[in-house]
């Protein structure tokens, strides 16, 4: 292949790897959605991780001595730059149009990435080359941890600087754990509006700043965590993400409504920007089939199907790859 080949590669499977940040992005936006599931639906959930967690006192040295073609090697990281501007791009442009879609058709989004996550079982499940005793305890483990974090009511706002470090650290854990979404725990710590909306919309940094440290630190220890799980136990490990991706369903069920928050007097509470709080969620089984209940199966639908196109995408690239070599 010659020079200008092997430069238009480079800058394809950039983009590629962009276009997979920007969809990361965008479900860590979305409560009830993981980002770590997309990552791991879209085939770069691994390398993410072990690039991730090369970042170590090896790598600075490199920096600091001026190494920088070793250091960019060791950690990947024009892989993590072209991932990470996607997800950026995609939290910073999606944050508004989220917000308008969830107050105005939250039945659609909601059932679209019910599909989603739905299809996203069977995949994730599937790469998993042996079921055994072992593996189905893991299964149920992981199911069980995600279904009673989904019955876990919300705790109310908190600016304070140290909460808000807290709220980054945990919630990117989530946001690189499959099954588990980031925002969902936002929403259990009660920081969902103020950071994902108020903080993103009105570019608030005495919020972003302490949450980027949080995400900056949480991120680092986690995936040492995560790396180590998949080197000595990784179908194990599978199995419990498989099992925290069907546990989290319930989150994702489009027919439901809030139950807000209330005092001793029954009166609503409010939080500091006049919004009602949530304490929980109600969910019910729609009672006739109307065209919002057809319109929703059609974009149910729609989400398992996309799971699909990505799969046969990642199969025609994988079968590419295994003919060049």
């Amino acid at each position: 292949m010659n020079f200008k080949g092997i430069i238009k590669d480079h800058i394809l499977a950039n983009i590629n790897v962009s276009a997979k940040g920007f969809v990361v992005g965008a479900a860590n936006v979305i409560p009830g959605v993981s980002g770590g599931t997309m990552a791991l639906v879209t085939g770069i959930f691994e390398k993410l991780i072990h690039s991730i967690r090369s970042i170590d006192g090896f790598a600075l040295k490199m920096l600091f001595k001026g190494r920088f073609k070793e250091f960019s090697i060791h950690i990947n990281f024009f892989f993590l730059v072209a991932f990470f501007t996607g997800v950026i791009l995609s939290i910073f442009t999606l944050a508004r149009l989220l917000d308008y879609f969830f107050q105005h058709y939250p039945v659609y989004i909601w059932a679209y990435f019910f599909g989603l996550i739905l299809a996203s079982v069977f995949y994730v499940g599937k790469s998993i080359p042996a079921w055994r005793f072992d593996t189905f305890f893991f299964l149920i483990a992981g199911a069980s941890v995600a279904f009673f974090i989904s019955l876990a009511s919300p705790a109310t706002e908190n600016e304070n600087f140290l909460y808000l470090v807290l709220s980054g650290a945990v919630a990117v854990c989530s946001m690189i754990l499959p099954g588990l979404s980031g925002s969902f725990i936002l929403i259990i710590m009660g920081n969902y509006q103020l950071v994902a909306i108020e903080a993103i919309n009105n570019l608030r940094l005495d919020i972003l700043f302490p949450v980027f440290t949080g995400i900056v630190g949480g991120l680092l220890i986690f995936s040492r965590i995560l790396s180590w799980l998949f080197r000595k136990y990784r179908n194990r490990t599978l199995a419990v993400l498989t099992g925290i991706i069907a546990g989290s369903l319930p989150l994702l069920w489009p027919w439901k409504y809030p139950v807000y928050k209330t005092d001793s007097c029954g009166n609503a509470i409010t939080g500091k920007r006049g919004e009602l709080l949530i304490e929980a969620y109600e969910r019910y089984i729609p009672s006739s089939f109307t065209s919002e209940v057809f319109t929703a199966f059609i974009l149910m639908a729609g989400g398992i199907a996309s799971i699909l196109l990505v799969e046969l995408i990642a199969g025609y690239r994988s079968g590419k790859e295994q003919e060049k070599q």
